[in-house]
């Protein structure tokens, strides 16, 4: 399986690509939601979740969550938000605009993990 990795920090996406690997799942990169577009329409089947920043340039992660839900491509990939907003709100926004399951930072590398298979249907 692969994992996309949406965030604008390379420090956050390698974090969370390690904890993809342990999981056995190949990671891809973008550091921005215009980027993980461009990555998802160059593999549109192979992606099975994507973890995805909030707070990010060009393309924030609300703004490519709710493009990624508008395409029925993408309609049923599993999305986890992995963010510093961890308002009730904030939440709330996510889920309703199709975040299947939501993480704030910091967190550990078990929750991350956690929080991906779930995000999976699988028990960790």
């Amino acid at each position: 399986m692969k994992l996309l990795v949406v965030d604008d920090s390379l420090v956050m996406r390698r974090i969370v690509g390690s904890a993809a690997a342990v999981l056995g799942a190949e990671c891809i990169e973008a550091g921005d939601g215009a980027q993980a577009l461009e990555r998802l329409n160059a593999s549109p089947d192979s992606i099975g979740l994507v973890c995805l920043d909030w707070n990010m340039p060009v393309m924030g992660g609300l703004e490519f969550l709710k493009t990624l839900r508008a395409d029925p491509r993408w309609k049923d990939l599993p999305v986890l938000m992995i963010t510093t907003e961890g308002s009730r709100d904030s939440i709330i926004t996510a889920l309703k605009s199709g975040a299947t399951g939501y993480l704030t930072k910091p967190f550990n590398q078990q929750d991350l993990q956690s929080k991906m298979m779930d995000c999976l249907g699988m028990s960790f």
